[in-house]
C-alpha cells in the first residue's frame, strides 16, 4: 500500500482529532493496541467487520511514517 491518505482521516470533531479509519470512530491507536495485545488481523476483522485488511495495514503504515517523522525532529 503506497498511501494511507484515503483511509486514515483526522477530524477535530471526531475522537478529539485522533487519526481514525475512514468514517468510523476506530482510531489508529485502537488498532495498534489490539495488534500489540496479540490479536491477529483475522480476530480484529471478526470483531470489527467494518474494517478491512487494508485498514489495518494503513494503520501500520501511518504509525511507521509518523515514527520516521519524529526521528527527523
Amino acid at each position: 500500500m503506497s498511501s494511507y491518505s484515503k483511509i486514515i482521516k483526522i477530524s477535530s470533531d471526531k475522537r478529539f482529532g485522533r487519526p481514525c479509519i475512514r468514517n468510523t470512530r476506530i482510531t489508529v491507536s485502537d488498532i495498534l493496541g489490539w495488534l500489540g495485545s496479540g490479536m491477529s488481523f483475522e480476530e480484529i476483522l471478526q470483531d470489527f467487520p467494518e474494517l478491512s485488511r487494508e485498514d489495518i495495514k494503513a494503520s501500520l503504515m501511518f504509525a511507521a511514517d509518523r515514527e520516521r517523522k519524529l526521528q527527523m525532529i
